[in-house]
């Protein structure tokens, strides 16, 4: 059993984090951040499915593909340095040069990850003045894994993070995490950064395969717009500080995979919420489904229909809207057989039994609708499969936001 706990990439044993206000598209903010372990750390991470990728995802990618060993990861806002050829990832390859000369580590041995606008170079002297600061502002605090998890924001609205622990034979064994993520959210991967930290002792190849199933059922089942960002990027780490190895087949590694399925869910439907403009944070259950693959299409569609999600935001249960979201996801079920129950607040209400509408009270939908968060529960009475989805709602700030994004 997990127990879920305060703070995030510095939660774990052996992690320590820094932030700093480099000057690399804006000065007076933090802008800059480091997660440091100085044990190696085991690294395994998944990447942006789309096709023009960042200077900063082709250098991790190389080296969580070559399962060696790193000992940091450093993340700059502001510039997103993609599409910026090769003057591009020579910046990269000097953002991970520098970090690695402070800390007197192989550059091969520090992560990199970007985000910000697409297009603009990164200018080299603040990487150099970021580098210098984060070394000195490197500590084991909560506070400095929640000052690092702010210095990666853009448009996001509020930091992320999340941890949780579970212990063996009496050793606490922790998971930790933070992400980045409010707008270009649709993910076939992930469309973030986030780092999570553990101190167990994982083998690279264990690690791997229990990411690539977290993303699966967390990060790839969040929306807010329907962008796949350039710059995706999710990366976990292990340092073994704890003392526990994890291995397959034990009651330890199944705890691990229950307590990295938290904080990677945690972080996902923290960035769904807090989504460019939104208001609310929607959350789409499709139930006794056929098959899982099938209940993902489903919950996923209706969290990307702009109609669902207009009508979310101004508080109307137009409830035809999600069923047409089913119906054009492209699977087949029977219409006859749906029943959605709207849930908020810790009330439910029932829309649509067998497919037509229930006796409802409009007035009460909406009052449960105006919630902060809104849950639809599709119940497709056709197996026992599920999967749930997570999305916001769409508002007139979302186009503000975008419209303005460079200036």
């Amino acid at each position: 059993m997990i127990k879920i706990v305060e703070g995030g990439v510095t939660a774990a044993k052996g992690y320590m984090a820094a932030s700093a206000a480099a000057g690399i598209k804006y000065e007076g903010r933090t802008d800059i951040a480091l997660v440091y372990t100085e044990k190696p750390a085991a690294c395994a991470g998944t990447f942006t499915t789309n096709v023009v990728k960042a200077a900063p995802v082709y250098w991790d990618k190389e080296i969580v593909e070559a399962g060696k060993p790193v000992h940091a990861v450093v993340l700059n806002s502001g510039i997103a340095n993609a599409c910026t050829g090769s003057e591009g990832k020579e910046i990269n390859y000097a953002m991970a040069s520098e970090i690695a000369g402070q800390l007197h580590v192989n550059p091969k041995e520090v992560l990199t990850a970007s985000t910000g606008v697409i297009g603009m170079q990164i200018p080299r002297e603040p990487l150099t003045k970021g580098a210098v600061l984060l070394k000195e502002a490197l500590s084991n605090t909560k506070e400095a894994g929640t000052a690092a998890a702010k210095a990666i924001m853009t448009t996001d609205t509020v930091s992320k993070e999340a941890a949780a622990s579970f212990e063996v034979n009496g050793v606490t064994v922790t998971v930790g995490g933070m992400s980045k993520g409010s707008g270009m959210i649709h993910p076939n991967m992930a469309t973030m950064l986030s780092v999570t930290t553990t101190d167990a002792s994982v083998s690279r190849e264990i690690l791997q395969g229990l990411v690539s199933e977290a993303v699966s059922d967390s990060f790839n089942m969040i929306s807010v717009d329907r962008d796949t960002s350039t710059n995706d990027t999710y990366l976990v780490l292990a340092n073994g500080e704890s003392g526990v190895t994890i291995e397959k087949g034990t009651k330890a590694y199944e705890d691990f995979k229950e307590a990295l399925f938290y904080v990677s869910t945690e972080l996902s439907k923290q960035m769904a919420g807090d989504g460019e403009g939104c208001t609310k944070l929607m959350e789409v259950q499709v139930i006794h489904c056929e098959t899982k693959e099938k209940a993902k299409v489903l919950s996923k569609s209706v969290i990307t229909s702009n109609l669902v999600k207009t009508a979310v935001y101004g508080s109307d249960a137009n409830w035809g809207r999600v069923l047409c979201a089913l119906g054009y996801a492209g699977v087949d079920f029977n219409p006859e057989r749906i029943d959605l129950v709207l849930e908020a607040g810790g009330e439910r209400l029932t829309l649509i039994k067998g497919g037509v509408a229930d006796h409802y009270s409009e007035e009460k939908a909406t009052e449960l609708l105006k919630q902060e968060k809104v849950t639809f529960i599709c119940d497709m009475n056709e197996g026992t499969a599920s999967a749930t989805a997570w999305g916001c709602d769409l508002t007139y700030d979302y186009i503000k936001i975008n419209a303005d994004y460079r200036s």
